[in-house]
């Protein structure tokens, strides 16, 4: 069973958007409330956005089939909290909607034994490949810089407060990548007004950036959180909700911060 898609790349720059894929394996679907199976917490588009970045830069990309609800890959393995002490949110297999209603019908949530066989299915094989990628990059660059592709609807009561901040750069508080990495594309997007930003807000990076940024070892992480209001109309059905002319403002903005990340140099 293929859980992702790999295009390698000639650059040192790996994109990963772990929360794109949608599918829902059949032997999953009766037990989900059929809302689920809209996979509607999706991280929707990113992937008709990064993808044409990814050729004309040369980068890897790296992009999982499946939908969050089968499980978080951008989660610990062994569901510790991102984030502790925080209010709400969802772990390694999310048992409800970003929106705080439940996703399965009664009784019919996984136990551990039937996480632990999801986390061995879909998790192990895309953290294995995003291992062995950027494993190849420093083998042939020196180092290897990896971006971790999001996006998030701007209001979501149950998990936030308010409406979100458009563009959320995160580097761990600067220990996924060098100092100067986290400068460059800071000041990239502090020199624009027409997206609110900030480094290292509420959003500071996943797991995968946090395990995987690491840069006294040549490999430097960060993530962009993106609001989707940025590229879709969110009060659509997402799956058609792509917006041509939002996306094309955000665009040349996600593609220097890939940019800058290539200009940097160890």
């Amino acid at each position: 069973m293929t859980v992702f898609r790999l295009q390698q790349g000639r650059a040192p720059l790996l994109i990963s958007l772990p929360h794109v894929g949608t599918e829902i394996p059949p032997e999953l679907r009766g037990r989900l409330l059929p809302r689920a199976l809209a996979s509607e917490d999706t991280d929707w588009h990113l992937e008709r956005l990064y993808r044409p970045l990814a050729d004309k830069l040369g980068a890897s990309l790296l992009v999982p089939r499946y939908s969050r609800y089968v499980i978080d890959l951008n989660r610990p393995p062994d569901d510790q909290p991102l984030y502790p002490g925080a209010s709400g949110g969802t772990g390694l297999v999310p048992t409800r909607f970003f929106s705080g209603e439940p996703l399965y019908q009664d009784a019919a949530e996984p136990d551990a034994t039937e996480i632990a066989a999801r986390r061995e299915a879909y998790w192990q094989p895309y953290h294995d490949a995003l291992g062995v990628e950027l494993r190849r990059l420093q083998a042939e660059h020196g180092y290897a810089l990896l971006f971790e592709g999001h996006s998030i609807r701007s209001v979501l009561p149950w998990l936030f407060e308010g409406e979100l901040t458009a563009l959320n750069l995160g580097t761990a508080d600067g220990a996924s990548c060098a100092p100067a990495i986290t400068a460059r594309l800071g000041a990239l997007l502090a020199g624009q007004e027409r997206f609110s930003q900030v480094v290292n807000g509420r959003f500071k990076g996943g797991y995968i950036t946090r395990h995987y940024g690491q840069p006294g070892r040549g490999v430097h992480a960060a993530q962009l959180e993106m609001c989707q209001r940025c590229y879709m109309d969110e009060a659509a059905d997402p799956a058609g909700a792509f917006d041509d002319a939002l996306a094309a403002q955000v665009t040349p903005l996600i593609e220097g911060l890939l940019q800058e990340m290539l200009a940097w140099r160890p």
